[in-house]
């Protein structure tokens, strides 16, 4: 079980002040990590950190926008100066805009591609750089979806940009393979978060028993097991691969 242990080591979450975000950025201090909370929404950081810390584990916040390469370079030296290099990125800031085909505006488009397929570029290449610059071994986990493999009405421009991260990601992890950085990619499924809690309450919670084998929605903790496989030596010979947590949503039928 040492192998899923993470003490000593840095993890930079993007995303990080809700949701799935707060949940990784949790499981990895859990695991002995130091957790670097990235955003734009600083006060849901402080949140989440508070939280970590009233459990005994150490964490700082920093603002980011994963679309803007000068805040992402700022992010990266203000945790090099007080925590060091990460030695695992968790992928994590992401958008929608739900809009048909023929009605999505350009603007929403752009926004979604810019933080869901852009930004996990723009950050893993920075974490990478540093990474090979420290002679460090690492992690990079892109959090796609179960719609980048999947397709759903009104949802083009997320379903685009995760399917791209999952391509992206096996790019990734045929370069980096031989400086010691693993890149995998993380598909949820459904997972009730404080966001769209109300609405699982509601008529989503019956299309969900539909679509899923599982006839549920996850529970946010079911996600650790999975981020803590790639993100510790336990996952040490995996890179380039895709990891459903969807109840068997992938495996249903259409």
């Amino acid at each position: 079980m040492d192998r899923f242990r993470l003490d000593e080591k840095v993890a930079l979450i993007t995303g990080a002040g809700s949701g799935l975000g707060r949940q990784f950025a949790q499981t990895l201090s859990e695991a002995g990590a130091t957790v670097v909370l990235a955003a734009r929404r600083r006060e849901k950081l402080e949140e989440t950190a508070e939280t970590i810390r009233g459990a005994g584990g150490s964490a700082i916040c920093l603002d980011l926008d994963v679309t803007d390469s000068a805040s992402i370079a700022k992010c990266f030296e203000e945790m090099h100066e007080q925590v060091g290099v990460a030695d695992i990125l968790v992928n994590n800031a992401g958008i929608a805009r739900q809009a048909f085909l023929t009605e999505i505006t350009e603007e929403d488009w752009d926004a979604v591609l810019d933080t869901n397929l852009k930004g996990v570029f723009l950050v893993a290449q920075a974490a990478a750089r540093a990474m090979i610059g420290a002679r460090k071994s690492g992690s990079i986990i892109n959090i796609s979806s179960v719609l980048g493999v999947r397709v759903s009405k009104a949802l083009a421009s997320y379903i685009a940009a995760k399917a791209g991260v999952v391509h992206l990601t096996q790019a990734m992890a045929l370069e980096w393979s031989r400086d010691n950085i693993r890149v995998n990619a993380l598909a949820p499924g459904y997972f009730v978060t404080e966001i769209n809690q109300a609405e699982f309450d509601q008529g989503a919670g019956t299309m969900v028993k539909k679509l899923v084998p599982m006839g549920r929605v996850g529970d946010l903790p079911e996600i650790g097991g999975p981020l803590l496989l790639l993100a510790s030596d336990a996952g040490s010979y995996m890179t380039g691969s895709l990891l459903a947590v969807d109840g068997g949503h992938l495996c249903g039928s259409l």
